[in-house]
């Protein structure tokens, strides 16, 4: 560690670092794949419920049923899933992904948050509980500690699209990043 910068420095610059691959991780998504971390999360959800309601995708990605119809919105908008009635219960509507979802998902995209939990998954469990109780600190310091946040690791809004998260990113001056080098 440079004795010329304090440790709060370096603390801070960690946190920049994150928030910055958050931000590059996103605009890889929707610029490469077309689709913004929360789109994809619920298509895998789709993928791997298969023929499930919005309430039960609302609940296992942990987020509002109300943001997941937003979400669910686009996505039957460029034809990666599809709502319809249950045939048992027609007040229930099902989510199906359809073949152009289902491709997408052939491509692989990744989630941030997988690698992360992936890596910190080898981690010790004492390693695991002091990492939590360090961010949880840091949290707190940084008067976040009452915003509730989903365990998404995505920019911009959540129900945005692609291009929304894209121009979100393209700004310099909230990433902190000059675009044109970082494709």
């Amino acid at each position: 560690m440079n004795s010329d910068i304090s440790i709060s420095d370096n603390v801070l610059s960690s946190i920049r670092q994150i928030t910055q691959a958050i931000d590059l991780h996103s605009r890889y998504l929707a610029k490469n794949h077309g689709l913004t971390g929360p789109q994809l999360i619920i298509l895998k959800e789709v993928e791997r419920q298969q023929d499930t309601s919005v309430g039960r995708i609302a609940k296992r990605v942990s987020l509002s049923q109300a943001t997941v119809t937003s979400i669910l919105d686009r996505l039957e908008k460029i034809d990666y899933i599809k709502r319809k009635r249950s045939d048992s219960d027609k007040r229930k509507v099902i989510v199906e992904l359809t073949e152009s979802g289902s491709k997408k998902l052939k491509n692989n995209p990744s989630l941030l948050q997988e690698h992360f939990v992936k890596e910190f998954n080898k981690l010790l469990d004492w390693e695991q509980t002091l990492i939590l109780s360090s961010i949880q600190r840091v949290a707190a310091m940084m008067r976040a500690k009452n915003i509730e946040a989903k365990p998404l690791l995505v920019s911009g809004p959540i129900s945005a699209t692609a291009d929304d998260v894209i121009e979100f990113l393209h700004d310099d001056a909230h990433t902190g990043i000059n675009s044109k080098n970082s494709n």
